[in-house]
């Protein structure tokens, strides 16, 4: 299925994307959409015929758990919603520990890689194929953006995609600026790892801008996409026409100007790019994972449904081999402690790259946690990101953001702070508003909004 240029729709930017000319799709979080109802701003391009794909974040594939079969469903919800012609996730694992290890959940709040094992792989595979067989539509799988690499890696980039497809029939979400960024951070070459992975079964392409900070590249989707991200994106084009390409922002949005330049650049890469005599290579079918005479993405019926979710007619997989998840999970624990819990880095794992990586998790947790909670920033003033980097260095994240917020502002009361006493006190009723045993009922709130006000003149 042709999808054409995108963008990835955020709330932030809904009126400036609905503004731009030229969009064909938009992209939007899974996470951040309700399973019942869609923002108007996606209501109003999707009845002008502009699809929309939800991206999700959490499921974490690569993770030695088999997927939360909530989470499945939710995602599986939105895709009904949307009418997609396919879902998307990322081949990264986002939390571990919990029963294979007899050890507390520990959340990353951020992707992490998975090794380029076998035994990564086995994982991996199995846990796609689950998530397949839940969604009504395909899966297509992300590569991730890394600054970290595991040691006594045994397959590159696209010999660990490749076999992925292979075995599951899955299509690939291929992030070009990832590819940048594991390039400037851990020397793979984009070019041999495009060589390396079946082209054929790219779904769509994304193109993000990013920073380097002291040699190391941060994929921030915060900036302009830069050149060398662009010419990752040539390299992929001289390969193959992608049926999609999208352009990600997720933080400092620009003018609606400055996005429709960035997409006017990765047009004019893709133009320039574009070998002089093509023709396109067979797709695969997003409606099926394998060939199957007379069906089109959806199921044929036009509103994403239909048994797109399944194997396409391969043979069933083999299980895991016995140990497998729990070596992995031993694995992918170990790591996750010493990024977000300072226990000692695993052996083989480089120790400054691993400090980078926690302060970035860090950074992460502070920066949603204030997009989640904004009155936290705001009561706190100034103060609010040493405190919360304070707070995050003892403890793990262990549920979501909104847990997170609510532990952060009651180790801040805990602890006596803020000094201020108004701060003090609407930090209080924040933090009981929303932390009490019941919700309180209207008359609390407007009392409690009250009482704020006059403390405050």
């Amino acid at each position: 299925m042709e999808l054409g240029i995108g963008i990835g729709w955020r709330p932030e930017i809904a009126d400036e994307v609905e503004a731009l000319t030229g969009i064909d799709w938009v992209e939007a979080v899974a996470e951040n959409l309700c399973a019942d109802h869609l923002p108007d701003s996606l209501v109003r391009l999707r009845e002008r015929g502009v699809r929309v794909v939800p991206h999700g974040v959490a499921l974490g594939l690569g993770g030695a758990d088999r997927p939360d079969p909530v989470r499945l469903a939710s995602l599986a919800a939105r895709a009904e919603l949307l009418g997609t012609p396919l879902v998307t996730e990322h081949i990264a694992f986002v939390r571990a520990g919990g029963p294979l290890t007899a050890s507390p959940r520990l959340e990353a709040g951020h992707l992490l890689p998975v090794p380029r094992t076998w035994d990564a792989l086995d994982v991996l595979c199995e846990n796609v194929r689950i998530a397949q067989e839940s969604l009504p539509v395909p899966l297509a799988l992300e590569n991730i953006a890394a600054l970290i690499t595991w040691p006594d890696e045994e397959l590159t980039e696209g010999q660990f995609l490749a076999e992925l497809v292979e075995r599951t029939g899955a299509r690939l979400l291929i992030d070009v600026a990832n590819l940048h960024t594991n390039h400037v951070n851990l020397g793979q070459d984009p070019a041999k790892a495009l060589d390396e992975l079946p082209v054929e079964a790219i779904a769509y392409v994304h193109v993000a801008g990013g920073v380097e900070r002291n040699g190391v590249w941060h994929d921030t989707h915060a900036h302009p996409v830069s050149e060398p991200v662009l010419e990752v994106l040539a390299e992929l084009r001289s390969r193959v026409d992608p049926p999609g390409v999208l352009l990600e922002r997720d933080d400092a949005f620009p003018p609606a100007a400055e996005l429709a330049g960035e997409l006017d650049a990765i047009r004019a890469t893709l133009r320039r790019a574009a070998p002089p005599t093509e023709t396109r290579p067979p797709s695969r079918d997003m409606a099926h994972h394998g060939d199957r005479d007379g069906d089109d993405a959806g199921g044929g019926d036009g509103n994403g449904s239909g048994d797109g979710g399944g194997d396409g007619g391969r043979a069933p997989a083999a299980p895991v081999p016995a140990g497998t998840r729990d070596r992995t999970a031993v694995a992918q624990t170990a790591l996750l402690s010493a990024l977000v819990a300072g226990t000692p880095a695993p052996e083989g794992f480089d120790h400054r790259r691993l400090r980078v990586q926690s302060r970035a998790l860090a950074a992460k947790r502070a920066d949603v946690v204030a997009k989640v909670a904004p009155e936290l920033p705001e009561i706190l003033g100034d103060g609010y990101r040493a405190a919360f980097l304070a707070y995050a260095g003892g403890r793990p994240m262990s549920g979501g953001y909104r847990r997170d917020a609510l532990d952060f502002a009651e180790h801040v009361l805990i602890a006596g702070g803020p000094a201020d006493p108004v701060a003090r006190r609407r930090l209080t009723y924040w933090w009981q508003d929303r932390a009490g045993a019941r919700p309180p009922r209207r008359t609390t709130r407007l009392v409690r909004a009250a009482r704020a006000a006059l403390v405050g003149k």
